[in-house]
């Protein structure tokens, strides 16, 4: 499907510039409303991270959700999974999240979840952007929805979160740090660990509208690197603003990415019989997981970048684990998306069950240098089908053999070329990504090479 407005993961762009403008805001709520509400009447939940512009988008897309007849449900401040959750939860028609993720404050976005707290299918958001770029029309006066907010939502998801993590088990005697990016799980992670029975010292939880995901998070780890040193923490979990992704930090200060997180899932859900198929990586997943999986029988597979294609792959395959490097990792069998605090607790699992720290569980991993190089793109330029970028491409990919990767990935939402090298030796991998990346942008320039 070509999509006019939605990208892989809904509606994102810069606040104020079009299509992050609350008329847009107030019209995708209407042309929602109108493509899932039934029988005249339907029911919509929406949640929100930290962001100083989420109150307008709010605002705006319970105006055009009422419009419609749809009832209302204001949950405030929730993270991303949360939505998915209660979606289901709540019997809702539709769940809409008002979250740009891991991006700065002044970007923000608009994605939905269906009744089955899944991302709609092609065909739902085809008929969305159908209905946007019809005339806007009210319902009748007297059809019009309701509003109200659900105070308890943050109660729910917290126990929801510790049910997956075993009645049996406790984080007793756990020391940890929980970075919560100031974004929306600041109010809810460290309850749940805290609840299970961890000592928590919490840290990217005075959001203030406009600090979210700004030095912290699970794309600033450095800050809980520097904690979990400084406070002899047995380990540390960062999430993103949104709260689906989650990286992890062991006591020797070593951040754990995604790869890692899953390795230690899938050999944790291996030991205990309940591991049900292998694991969907991405173009982007470090070739050492995919090997270190191997080395125990467990098969691994490839998608293309973005959970939505992780999640095609599970479905395909009828497994149950899948994830990125980015630390977005889906545990179909407790969750219908990407959820940093159940990962996190899948992971604590095998902790407590292994009676194993995070640099035992990892010991027979080993991660191959990755070098990423993002490369901004000249108006109409497309490196992909450039005679010279592929030929340098082939080089490099000939230099490497066996035991390298090369990936060049467009992104789907800003003029940029993401070049990936991945080799044994670092040093390597950071000259022939920069390589690459110097004829892209010759070639781009229009300079001679």
């Amino acid at each position: 499907m070509k999509r006019k407005y939605f990208g892989t993961d809904g509606v994102r762009g810069r606040v104020g510039t079009f299509p992050i403008t609350p008329d847009f805001a107030m019209k995708i709520g209407m042309a929602a409303g109108k493509v899932l509400k039934k029988n005249n009447r339907g029911k919509v939940i929406i949640g929100k991270d930290t962001r100083l512009s989420g109150y307008m988008l709010e605002a705006a897309l319970e105006a055009g959700f009422i419009a419609t007849g749809m009832t209302t449900v204001m949950l405030g401040p929730m993270p991303t999974p949360a939505v998915s959750y209660l979606t289901r939860a709540f019997r809702a028609d539709l769940g809409v999240v008002i979250s740009a993720s891991h991006n700065p404050f002044y970007d923000n976005g608009i994605k939905f979840f269906s009744s089955a707290g899944t991302k709609l299918p092609d065909e739902v958001e085809a008929a969305i952007e159908q209905q946007l770029d019809e005339e806007v029309t009210l319902s009748g006066p007297s059809e019009f929805g309701r509003a109200f907010r659900q105070d308890d939502a943050p109660g729910r998801y917290i126990e929801f979160c510790k049910s997956n993590f075993g009645n049996q088990l406790s984080l007793d005697g756990v020391k940890m740090v929980v970075d919560c990016a100031h974004g929306a799980t600041y109010h809810i992670a460290p309850s749940v660990f805290r609840e299970l029975g961890a000592e928590v010292i919490a840290m990217g939880v005075e959001p203030n509208g406009i600090n979210i995901n700004d030095g912290v998070g699970s794309t600033h780890p450095k800050a809980l690197i520097d904690k979990v040193l400084a406070t002899h923490s047995d380990l540390g979990i960062a999430f993103d603003g949104d709260g689906d992704r989650v990286m992890m930090v062991d006591s020797h200060g070593q951040l754990r990415d995604g790869d890692n997180l899953m390795y230690i899932i899938a050999c944790d859900r291996l030991l205990n019989h309940k591991l049900h198929g292998g694991v969907v990586g991405t173009q982007m997943t470090n070739l050492g997981l995919e090997l270190a999986l191997g080395q125990k029988q467990i098969e691994f597979i490839r998608t293309k970048v973005g959970d939505r294609y992780v999640m095609e792959g599970l479905l395909e395959k009828g497994w149950r684990l899948g994830g990125e490097n980015s630390g977005h990792i889906i545990c179909l069998d407790y969750v219908t998306t990407g959820d940093g605090i159940v990962s996190a607790l899948q992971v604590l699992k095998a902790m407590v069950r292994q009676n194993k720290d995070l640099i035992e569980l990892s010991k027979d991993l080993t991660m191959l240098p990755q070098k990423l190089i993002n490369v901004r793109l000249a108006s109409g330029f497309d490196p992909l089908s450039d005679t010279k970028v592929t030929a340098e491409v082939h080089k490099v990919e000939q230099e490497l053999g066996h035991s390298g990767r090369v990936l060049l990935r467009k992104s789907g939402t800003e003029p940029v070329v993401r070049v990936m090298v991945e080799g044994e030796d670092e040093e390597t991998v950071s000259n022939k990504a920069a390589q690459i990346a110097d004829v892209i942008v010759a070639q781009s320039s229009g300079e001679t090479v």
